[in-house]
């Protein structure tokens, strides 16, 4: 029908809503116009996007329809903030552990088996480096007690054999000495602070 070239005065359905936003121009509108009035379906589609348009306008203009209350958004942060109900029970933190580690095994799992040495590289580096630092650890404690048993066993062994008096006291002397080593580091590093 918008086609003012229509020889067979053809039923459009988007004519309807041309003309309704005042779309058609001259001998197309005369035609439309001369078309609705013999053609009941044009006519009643006229009429029913007349009332959509109608009804659509009453209900995005009445104001009083969408009133909220004068404290709606505060009421809501509040019951939001202190509606904490399952995170105050043991049993539901618990719950929320396990599904967030099903999860992630489970998302591991998805991820090596799409790229298998992207996520397992990783994985291994990670156990190389503990390894490595577990074993520094070991060797720095075997070490330091080996090296302290020796100096140990050096001590009482020259002091015991030839004075056993003098060799009780050095002896004594020097785990104090270890005893006040820590403290002494400590006011050391709190004077250079200081400073």
């Amino acid at each position: 029908m918008g086609d003012v070239n229509n020889p067979k005065n053809e039923c459009l359905a988007e004519d309807v809503a041309a003309y309704l936003d005042d779309e058609l121009e001259g001998r197309a509108r005369e035609l439309f116009e001369e078309h609705h009035r013999s053609c009941k379906e044009c006519a009643a589609e006229l009429l029913r996007q007349r009332q959509l348009l109608c009804d659509l306008d009453v209900a995005l203009n009445d104001i009083n329809s969408l009133v909220l209350p004068r404290d709606f958004a505060r009421v809501v942060a509040a019951h939001a903030e202190s509606d904490m109900r399952g995170m105050r029970n043991p049993r539901e933190r618990r719950r929320a552990l396990h599904v967030s580690l099903v999860l992630a095994a489970l998302s591991f799992a998805l991820l090596g088996a799409a790229s298998a040495e992207a996520v397992w590289a990783p994985a291994r580096s990670i156990v190389r480096a503990a390894q490595s630092f577990s074993h520094f650890l070991w060797e720095a404690t075997y070490q330091a007690s080996s090296g302290l048993a020796v100096i140990f066993k050096m001590l009482t062994r020259s002091f015991v054999f030839e004075s056993r008096l003098l060799g009780l006291s050095i002896l004594l002397l020097f785990l104090i000495a270890l005893a006040l080593l820590p403290r002494l580091i400590s006011r050391y590093h709190r004077t250079q602070i200081v400073e």
